[in-house]
């Protein structure tokens, strides 16, 4: 073999085979990671060699002319529990995207904020959002009544791939997205 880091070689293969949603050729791997198909052969049987290793949940297989990470069957039942947890979460509807958007941007922040922005009721969206732990109550405002404060959860941020807060698309400049016909 004429690679020079074969760890680091069989560590891309694994990578470009991992996040391919369909099986990949010797020959697309060997065009996107620069090394020979016979080099690329090589390094996958390491790496099938690795996967069937006991302790791995995953294994390597050659399906339908490429190669393809999947799982070990013997884990199917553990994988069929997940996939009907994930059936079970309903997406989110348009107007809790929105309510959620106003939280996110203008956190922390009140029912009522969020009402006189949206323009309509939001109590049955926000006990949606709290049941599903994408936001949180963390306080009482001191105006009249004591509202409750929300803010976002880190399970938002998971849930919209976030690191942090920071991460969010700039909100566009409400007093320049208007009609330009004043200038």
């Amino acid at each position: 073999m004429t690679v020079i880091f074969p760890e680091e070689a069989t560590a891309v293969l694994e990578a470009l085979i991992f996040v391919a949603s369909e099986p990949v050729s010797t020959e697309t791997l060997s065009r996107l990671a620069g090394y020979s198909a016979k080099d690329v052969e090589e390094l996958l049987k390491k790496l099938e060699k690795l996967y069937d290793e006991h302790g791995h949940g995953l294994q390597l297989v050659k399906v339908a002319g490429g190669y393809q990470l999947v799982t070990r069957p013997e884990y199917s039942y553990f994988i069929e529990k997940l996939l009907q947890e994930k059936a079970k979460e309903p997406e989110l509807s348009k107007a809790a995207l929105e309510t959620l958007s106003i939280i996110a941007y203008y956190q922390p922040v009140t029912r009522a904020k969020i009402e006189a922005i949206r323009g309509v009721r939001v109590d049955h969206i926000l006990t949606n959002l709290l049941e599903r732990g994408l936001i949180e109550e963390v306080g009482r405002g001191d105006g009249p009544g004591r509202p409750i404060i929300y803010a976002s959860t880190p399970k938002f941020l998971e849930y919209f791939g976030l690191n942090d807060l920071s991460d969010l698309p700039p909100l566009p400049d409400m007093e320049n997205s208007g009609n330009d016909s004043d200038k």
